[in-house]
């Protein structure tokens, strides 16, 4: 499953998928894995979850961040929920085609590895691609 918080910045995105992941990690049997471009919110997560800060790694483009996703998901067989905040800071050369094939990519990775993947995008609502907007939470 995939699922998009979409809005301008601060709307409050990052909060709710704080708030989502810590109540996944209370509740999860599996692991839980957040992904940001800082480690602002480290100490704002529930101890059982795994946070990865992407500073250090060089994501030029989406492929390469699946590709690191991948390694993520090759290290541990057990994680349920992948939550990724700020998608756009973290690659920042990403089309709305690019985009696209980013978000297809995941879905069958999401089908395959039994993982959810929840993330947050800085845009207008209105400005999302129409083929994505059945991923949005409202």
């Amino acid at each position: 499953m995939i699922q998009i918080l979409v809005g301008e910045k601060g709307e409050g995105k990052t909060k709710r998928l704080i708030d989502m992941s810590n109540e996944a990690g209370k509740l999860s049997d599996g692991h839980i894995v957040f992904i940001d471009d800082d480690n602002r919110h480290m100490y704002d997560l529930h101890y059982n979850i795994r946070f990865v800060d992407t500073t250090g790694f060089v994501i030029e483009d989406q492929r390469i961040f699946f590709g690191f996703i991948c390694g993520i998901l090759s290290q541990d067989g057990d994680i349920e929920k992948i939550y990724i905040d700020g998608l756009n800071n973290i690659v920042k050369y990403m089309t709305d085609d690019d985009l696209f094939a980013f978000i297809n990519e995941l879905e069958k990775l999401s089908q395959k590895a039994n993982v959810d993947f929840i993330m947050t995008i800085s845009r207008d609502k209105e400005k999302l691609p129409e083929a994505l907007k059945s991923y949005l939470i409202s």
